[in-house]
């Protein structure tokens, strides 16, 4: 997975970038799509002069937050209509309830906090479109998340490439570390449900 990963960022690069994370942020069937290990590699490469990081690091902003953006409006205009599908390969109902409960805990917070929660972070800006969340409120929600995460997750990957020269050998024990740290709060979200 780190190698098809790694290939998919140096064959696609920026614009590659870009459109991932704007998939992930915001189109619906985008919550299958590598975020959080993408960014942190993206950033790890800007450390061995891969990419610029200066333009790194606006690009997954900008994309992020349009992502989002694209996503509200897709909630706001299709409405229930895309929640009332059947279960299939890319649609889960169970990742709509998911995020329900998580804007039912967190409210508009959700919008910078889901950001960091696989799939969660895919649905939310949907959710608050169909919520009918005020526009100029999402979206100062939105730009500060875009901001955390974006920026957040690629300079960890670039600091800690320049803290330890030859990190980049031991990238695949990272990503599946990410991997599994991003997954945490829905595993205790899970075993927390279980037990009540």
């Amino acid at each position: 997975m780190t190698a098809a990963i790694l290939l998919y960022v140096l064959h696609f690069s920026y614009l590659g970038i870009f459109v991932v994370v704007f998939a992930e942020s915001g189109f619906l069937l985008g919550f299958f799509l590598p975020g959080d290990s993408l960014l942190f590699t993206a950033g790890l490469l800007s450390s061995q002069a891969i990419f610029n990081i200066w333009i790194l690091v606006p690009l997954i902003v900008i994309g992020a937050i349009l992502g989002d953006s694209f996503g509200y409006y897709m909630g706001n205009k299709l409405g229930p209509k895309i929640f009332v599908r059947k279960d299939s390969f890319f649609f889960k109902q169970e990742n709509v309830e998911k995020t329900n409960h998580f804007y039912e805990k967190y409210g508009v917070k959700t919008i910078i906090l889901a950001r960091f929660v696989p799939i969660v972070r895919t649905f939310a800006p949907i959710f608050a479109g169909v919520g009918g969340m005020k526009y100029s409120t999402f979206l100062s929600y939105n730009v500060i998340g875009g901001f955390l995460w974006g920026a957040g997750v690629t300079l960890a990957g670039f600091f800690l490439g320049r803290a330890f020269p030859g990190i980049e050998h031991y990238v695949t024990y990272i990503i599946i570390l990410i991997i599994l740290v991003s997954f945490v709060p829905i595993l205790l979200e899970y075993f927390k449900k279980r037990k009540a």
